[in-house]
């Protein structure tokens, strides 16, 4: 009954000469008649000084939809991939268990080195054979998506420095690891004297890096030495092991381009730590235990390098993650194996 009486109304004001709509009032007429009559509402946003925050708005709005790509994180993305986005682990992901566990530490073992102990640290010699070695079993259990940027990074590369010009890369930065492994192993062997050391590998920038972390170090107890497991049936290289601020560590000396202060920086290098303390804990050359680990990430240009100090706790939490990947690298050999013709 209102609405019509309210549409008679409309229709005698639209009759009436004196009565006309300017375009002005059209814009301003609202289709709700509660709201007829009403003082409208100020927004409180329309108060804002428009043109003095008018280039905040604009960079926010033109920076909406820019996606930090892996090729602008160039060495982190190579192994690392993308940017991770938080998204809630998928049933059964990162909830895996080893199924043949081993413990990462020898309940048999001290974890003092005993005074009978040899001063002279150990360096055995690496054995080559058809045991498979930790840089063998990491490389061989990458995921999909590591491959996908490695060899995305590889073909940036090759564009950018041509085929021959990515090999001699390559080969620089091995040339430049095994200078610097090298100048650290002449520093670090209390038989060698100052006269016996190659200068030139001591005044290079890697070195200058870590001579923080060298004030730190005392007690080498291997130097360049090899370790087995015969248990779970691999190998290794181990750079050092030595006290690290009083506590003995399996340390792995690296070189980057970049700066990776945090430990997720240095990829799968905690697992390859963990794969040597592991074997040296079980290897019967061996008489002591280690229970802690180091990463020092050394830098070229000569700014201090980052060191990782992995204790006993998170030693064992990586400790689990390279049992999986053993398992899967055996996993896939058996594979393998199986589809080889007779």
């Amino acid at each position: 009954m209102k609405m019509k009486l309210f549409q008679t109304i409309c229709r005698q004001l639209r009759s009436s000469k004196g009565f006309s709509v300017e375009s002005a009032a059209l814009v301003a007429f609202s289709t709700s008649s509660y709201s007829c009559g009403r003082k409208k509402k100020v927004n409180p946003y329309e108060e804002v000084d428009q043109e003095k925050y008018s280039n905040l708005v604009q960079s926010v709005l033109s920076s909406r939809g820019v996606a930090h790509t892996p090729g602008s994180v160039e060495e982190d993305a190579l192994l690392c991939g993308p940017v991770s986005k938080h998204k809630p682990p998928k049933q059964g992901e990162d909830r895996r268990v080893p199924q043949n566990w081993f413990p990462i530490f020898n309940p048999d073992r001290n974890d003092k080195p005993n005074a009978s102990d040899p001063s002279v640290p150990l360096k055995i010699p690496l054995q080559r054979n058809v045991i498979p070695s930790v840089t063998r079993v990491l490389q061989q259990t990458m995921t999909k998506q590591q491959v996908f940027w490695l060899e995305r990074w590889k073909q940036r590369m090759i564009l950018q420095l041509g085929e021959d010009g990515f090999k001699e890369y390559n080969s620089n930065i091995f040339l430049q690891g095994k200078r610097f492994h090298e100048a650290l192993e002449s520093i670090l062997s209390p038989q060698e004297t100052l006269k016996e050391r190659d200068e030139n590998l001591l005044k290079s920038g890697y070195i200058k890096s870590v001579q923080h972390i060298l004030k730190d170090v005392s007690g080498v107890r291997a130097l360049e030495s090899a370790v087995q497991h015969e248990t779970l049936n691999y190998i290794g290289l181990l750079d050092c092991v030595a006290e690290y601020q009083g506590k003995l560590c399996v340390i792995d000396w690296k070189t980057s381009e970049k700066p990776k202060p945090f430990i997720q920086s240095t990829f799968d290098n905690p697992l390859q730590v963990v794969a040597y303390m592991g074997a040296m804990n079980h290897d019967t050359n061996y008489s002591f235990q280690v229970q802690c680990g180091l990463i020092v990430v050394a830098y070229k240009d000569g700014s201090p390098a980052h060191p990782h100090f992995m204790d006993a706790e998170l030693c064992s939490q990586y400790w689990a993650k390279w049992l999986l990947r053993l398992e899967e690298y055996m996993e896939k050999k058996k594979n393998q194996n199986i589809q080889k013709p007779e």
